[in-house]
């Protein structure tokens, strides 16, 4: 098993390049399903996701091919099976968005249920209620979900609680039911953004982009179009908040400003020097120790359960004391542990952690639990003194690209250690 080794105690200087999003490329490669012709997806992250993505695809009989220039061909006209199977939906439960667009598009659908997961219970009901309310017959058999319908029926779901798969899976369902669906509470990310907009690109009619209210009204078919995915805000996010903890200066480049205004403010409450341009965002830390800053998570547009992590370990060398409130998750304080292990001082009440920054961390050697606390720890491994290893690092590789050659390039002294 391949170990991440950081020689800790260098800032960060320069400029790095930011992959397109992991969370919207995925239902967007989900939403090709829908098309009765070919599509295009550009500015395609290199991510283990990615790859388990297309190849649960392919199982289906969708011709897959991915150029030089990370653009993935997707030809979905040959799709001869409708069944997401348990071994793959175990390794990312991102493979339930196909659940949607096969029950639109072919009229049934057979998805493994994706089982636990580190972080919380993230459940499946409100993907089931949405189709039944779109009339599909929806029962779960054996770990799996069935479901069939002849064709969907608009109609009004008010989903229970705030979902962003949830409102992707019945957003994709809706755009070639039969008359208006319209979602309540539906989720308001900017991936959820992208997704729609690509669905607009390939023929579909949505009202209330961006807003918690969706509007669909229902047509007939979708065609193939080219979209490019939006620039991935946790990895900007991530960037930023190790350039802060080093006391460094970096400029994420090929990102997007405005829709990162609950970090960035978080970043300067913590003293950083923020500057942006049209597709850029510089912070500078002018050399100085970030202060703590509080954080309550909670769905877009507040604070990022994804950032969550990258603050917890800023905190934990900031000046001050700060109190973390993870309200979107109730297991996602596993990486505490671990910081605990590099010198951290860090006492947990339930859903909240309180933290006393402290002057210096020292190297050990830790263990990633998930993808977020993975980038955590390597985070809080550029700032320790001495050596860190960092275990389990193949949670990194589902969200992050190249995440040791873009900090070697900035200055960190990281290295991938083979198995």
């Amino acid at each position: 098993m391949t170990r991440i080794l950081i020689d800790g105690g260098e800032a960060l200087y320069g400029e790095v390049d930011i992959s397109g999003a992991k969370n919207a490329v995925l239902p967007i490669l989900a939403s090709c399903l829908l098309a009765d012709e070919p599509m295009i997806i550009s500015n395609v992250p290199h991510l283990h996701d990615v790859t388990t993505t297309m190849e649960l695809l392919g199982q289906m009989g969708v011709y897959l091919t991915l150029d030089d220039r990370m653009r993935i061909q997707v030809n979905p006209s040959l799709i001869d099976s409708y069944i997401a199977p348990y071994e793959l939906v175990k390794t990312m439960r991102a493979s339930i968005l196909v659940l949607g667009p096969l029950i639109a598009r072919f009229g049934q659908a057979r998805v493994s249920l994706p089982g636990g997961c580190q972080i919380g219970s993230r459940p499946v009901e409100q993907h089931i209620h949405g189709l039944r309310a779109l009339g599909a017959q929806v029962s779960v058999e054996n770990g799996y979900i069935k479901a069939q319908a002849k064709r969907l029926k608009g109609t009004r779901v008010s989903m229970d609680m705030v979902t962003v798969t949830g409102t992707e899976n019945i957003l994709m369902a809706a755009v070639l039911a039969e008359g208006t669906t319209i979602i309540e509470n539906a989720a308001r990310e900017p991936e959820v953004v992208d997704l729609a907009n690509c669905l607009m690109a390939m023929g579909a009619d949505i009202e209330g982009i961006g807003t918690s209210t969706l509007t669909v009204h229902g047509v007939e078919r979708l065609h193939g179009t080219e979209y490019k995915v939006l620039p991935d805000r946790i990895e900007t996010g991530t960037f930023l908040v190790g350039t802060a903890m080093t006391g460094g200066k970096v400029r994420t480049r090929g990102t997007r400003v405005d829709i990162m205004d609950a970090v960035l403010g978080k970043l300067e409450g913590a003293g950083a020097h923020i500057s942006t341009g049209d597709n850029w965002i510089e912070l500078d830390m002018r050399g100085k120790r970030p202060r703590a800053v509080n954080i309550t998570t909670a769905p877009y547009p507040a604070f990022p359960t994804d950032m969550q992590a990258q603050f917890t370990a800023l905190n934990c060398i900031a000046e001050g004391v700060a109190v973390i409130t993870e309200k979107v998750f109730e297991n996602r304080f596993m990486h505490t542990h671990e910081l605990q292990r590099l010198g951290a001082d860090i006492r947990l009440e339930g859903n909240t952690a309180i933290i006393k920054g402290v002057e210096h961390m020292s190297g050990a050697q830790i263990m990633a639990t998930d993808l977020r606390a993975s980038a955590c720890l390597v985070l809080a491994g550029l700032v320790a003194q001495g050596e860190t290893t960092i275990d389990r690092v193949y949670h990194i590789d589902r969200g992050y690209e190249n995440i040791e050659e873009k900090l070697g390039m900035l200055g960190a002294r990281i290295r991938r250690l083979p198995a």
